[in-house]
């Protein structure tokens, strides 16, 4: 095993650390089993000479009771073998699912913008249980097989070790084969991995935007790129395969020549009076037996190479830096003043700046807008305040006069609630959907008074379950603004002092919006907050507007004022208002 490879099996190995015992007695069993085996053909050597070249009756009345003694207690070894490495393997595989799982909600936002949720999703379901394999499977097939390789040669030594060093050639020829399939087998694994992230990936995106699909007659784009995908990982599965049966097929007819040679050698006038019928039959039947063992421990490389690459991806994502929380500063509400000074920001996955150089204030309690057109970096101000994403020096952003990355990580989340155009909803009733994350006990009372506050109550009272309706998989028994109703009612909940509007009214009706408005108007009391819109009908209110376009302010101040301007803003709402009037 190069070091890389041995590296990732001892970082497995500490996870079986944890159940050391019961790992200790799946050993035993497997040995155990394996030399009830080894014994039972050293045994063939007595009833044979001794018990029929004799005619030794004594001998064969024991044997009957030997056989059954003997398969009794392979059985006994079996069942506590296969119990315990079943109870080890499934304990592994729970631990590291819940370490990735629990790792990756923890891994920052640009994490999870570089890599696809339907790879993430392959590493949490398939990638542990080739883990699985990899430990149970395999390593029962390298103790168990393995020991029963080392008590069987024991045997054939015992009985002649002349004619037991022929086998013996055999030995460093199947190691130099396993070594290079090794290489090959890890080789396949990880196309068999990357394969199925692709088919989880296609997946994914077929059910999520199955509307779409219907919608623009993809079926067939989409079914034709599936079928690649699909037949490229079946590809793989076949090339791992046909390395395994040709691994083993050249491992038995090395095994058949040695054996081979030793007839051959038996059949010598100068030996033929050496061997007794007893020992010649233990031979054969060990050099027999050993060829099953052989060919399960060349096997065996496949699905302890396939384990490895799989750990390999799983330990990748582990390695990954969490998000990191190095503020100190613990605060419980904040009165909300904003300073956004000299940021210049680009995403992970961009070389272009979204932001560039870009300045502002917004005073505690202060209604803020911004406005611009799609792209000019308006949600990305959103994105910054939270710190889903960090700022390199000389850009930062202050909150009562403290750097942002000075706060608390979750202390500072705190402060914020956003509602924006893609609201999340869980596969969960509406009523824990409008109380995610409040960590207090809420009365039925409060949830529903929110509920009234942000008109969800309207559309709620009439199903037959009330609050405690199902919503669907991200609220896909709802519509558009109903599920912005709930996000609204969450926001109201979570009460922070900063609020953030992200196009929060974009998938309402006139009606709804109407409604909502004053919903968001009660919201605002007392807040600062940061209203990202295109609808400019819903700004005039505000203390102050922000026209960005390209990353930049280019023009600020209240809606009268910026209408007599005659600049970028009035020509926004010339726009907008002369084609509704």
């Amino acid at each position: 095993m190069d070091q890389t490879k041995s590296q990732i099996y001892k970082r497995l190995l500490t996870y079986v650390g944890d159940y050391k015992s019961v790992a200790i007695f799946a050993v035993i069993g497997m040995i155990g089993y394996s030399a009830m085996d080894a014994l039972f053909i050293q045994l063939m050597q007595p009833f044979i000479d001794q018990g029929l070249n004799q005619r030794n009756a004594e001998v064969l009345k024991y044997a009957p009771f030997v056989v059954i003694a003997l398969v009794f207690g392979r059985g006994i070894f079996n069942y506590i073998s296969s119990y315990c490495l079943s109870y080890v393997g499934s304990q592994v595989v729970r631990s590291l699912r819940q370490q990735l799982f629990e790792h990756i909600l923890h891994l920052p936002v640009a994490f999870h913008d570089q890599n696809s949720t339907g790879d993430l999703i392959s590493k949490i379901t398939f990638d542990t249980e080739q883990v699985q394999q990899a430990i149970t499977k395999a390593m029962l097939i390298v103790v168990r097989e393995g020991a029963f390789v080392v008590f069987l040669l024991a045997v054939m030594f015992y009985t002649s070790w002349q004619l037991s060093l022929i086998f013996l050639v055999i030995i460093p020829l199947v190691a130099v084969i396993v070594s290079v399939v090794s290489k090959r087998f890890r080789h396949i694994s990880k196309n068999i991995q990357s394969a199925m992230g692709q088919v989880t990936r296609s997946s994914e995106q077929m059910l999520s935007g199955h509307k779409v699909i219907h919608g623009f007659g993809g079926q067939a784009q989409e079914i034709t790129q599936f079928a690649k995908i699909n037949n490229h990982n079946r590809q793989q599965r076949i090339k791992m395969d046909a390395t395994k049966a040709l691994s083993v097929s050249v491992i038995q007819v090395l095994a058949a020549s040695a054996m081979a040679v030793i007839l051959w050698v038996v059949s010598m006038p100068s030996m033929i009076d050496t061997v007794s019928s007893g020992d010649f039959v233990v031979l054969i039947s060990s050099m027999m037996m050993l060829l099953r063992p052989l060919k399960q421990l060349a096997n065996v490389n496949s699905d302890l190479q396939r384990g490895i690459s799989a750990a390999q991806s799983i330990f990748l994502v582990l390695d990954q830096e969490a998000e990191k929380d190095v503020g100190t500063i613990s605060v419980d509400k904040v009165k909300g003043m904003i300073e956004v000074k000299n940021v210049t920001f680009n995403y992970p996955t961009k070389a272009e700046a979204v932001l560039k150089n870009l300045s502002l204030t917004i005073k505690a309690g202060e209604s803020i807008a911004l406005v611009g057109r799609s792209g000019s970096g308006k949600s990305t101000i959103s994105n910054l305040l939270p710190r889903y994403y960090d700022l390199q020096p000389p850009s930062e952003i202050l909150l009562d006069g403290v750097l942002l990355a000075d706060y608390k990580l979750a202390d500072l989340r705190r402060q914020f609630a956003l509602v924006s155009q893609q609201v999340v909803l869980f596969n969960d009733t509406i009523a824990n959907n409008i109380s995610y994350g409040i960590t207090r006990s809420l009365s039925d009372n409060e949830v529903l008074n929110v509920a009234k506050q942000a008109h969800v109550w309207e559309f709620v009272k009439d199903l037959p379950d009330g609050l405690n309706t199902m919503v669907g998989e991200n609220g896909v028994m709802l519509s558009g603004g109903q599920r912005q109703r709930i996000a609204i009612a969450r926001a109201i909940l979570k009460d922070a002092p900063i609020l953030i509007l992200d196009e929060a009214t974009s998938a309402l009706d006139t009606e709804s919006e109407k409604l909502i408005q004053q919903a968001l108007e009660a919201l605002m009391k007392n807040k600062t907050s940061i209203v990202i819109a295109h609808r400019l009908s819903t700004i005039e209110q505000s203390d102050r507007i922000y026209v960005i376009d390209n990353g930049q302010v280019i023009e600020s101040g209240d809606h009268s004022s910026l209408l007599a301007n005659d600049g970028t803003y009035a020509a926004l709402c010339k726009m907008q208002f002369g084609e509704h009037g």
